[in-house]
């Protein structure tokens, strides 16, 4: 059960996905998890989501050790366009070609995330992939250019961040919004409190 004393192990080094625990007031512990990202041949989005999301439990689980631990939460966040993962961009170009694939039409970001109980980390007791549809107003070369040159999306799958800059681009979403920053509140909190890791929310 998650307490102050034994928090919520997130295995992520996304500053995104902490700042939203924390703005849920869950007690949680960091401990930076790592998977292989690279998208194999033939491994369609789902497939890619998934393989990930187990990796990263498997490798925050062996990180754990002595740590005080009232469950484990990791996830992954990619962003599709017509089928195809546009990941974070390799630079300033590509962020470029990123951002004008995106302009002007809709896209999807899909966030699976995973948790499991302190009795046996290394396997989920709970699995869940959520879909966001946002939608981009038409962009200007000039507005491409000078929101990639500030750095923003540099980090981030897709090359924006909705819940900055990068929200001027942003005309609609159709779905979670805290799913577009990397998780999706409504459903962990549930997933949370279906698995009693959370007694009762808010805590």
């Amino acid at each position: 059960m998650i307490e102050h004393t034994t928090p919520l192990i997130l295995g992520s080094s996304s500053p995104r996905r902490r700042q939203i625990l924390e703005t849920l007031s869950i007690p949680i512990r960091v401990i930076p998890a790592e998977a292989d990202e690279i998208h194999r041949d033939g491994e369609s989005p789902e497939e890619y989501l998934q393989r990930i999301v187990l990796d990263k439990l498997k490798s925050a689980a062996a990180r754990v050790g002595t740590n005080p631990c009232g469950g484990l939460l990791v996830a992954d966040t990619i962003v599709l366009r017509q089928r195809r993962i546009l990941g974070k961009p390799k630079d300033l170009e590509d962020a470029c070609r990123t951002l004008h694939a995106l302009s002007g039409k809709a896209h999807e970001v899909h966030t699976r995330f995973a948790i499991a109980v302190p009795t046996n980390l290394s396997v989920p007791i709970h699995q869940q992939t959520v879909c966001t549809t946002v939608h981009f107003r038409s962009l200007t070369d000039d507005e491409i250019i000078r929101y990639a040159t500030s750095g923003e999306g540099m980090d981030k799958a897709g090359a924006y961040a909705a819940q900055g800059l990068g929200s001027f681009a942003v005309e609609r979403i159709d779905g979670s919004f805290s799913n577009v920053v990397g998780l999706p509140t409504c459903e962990v909190v549930l997933a949370l409190l279906q698995t009693r890791l959370l007694l009762s929310f808010p805590p």
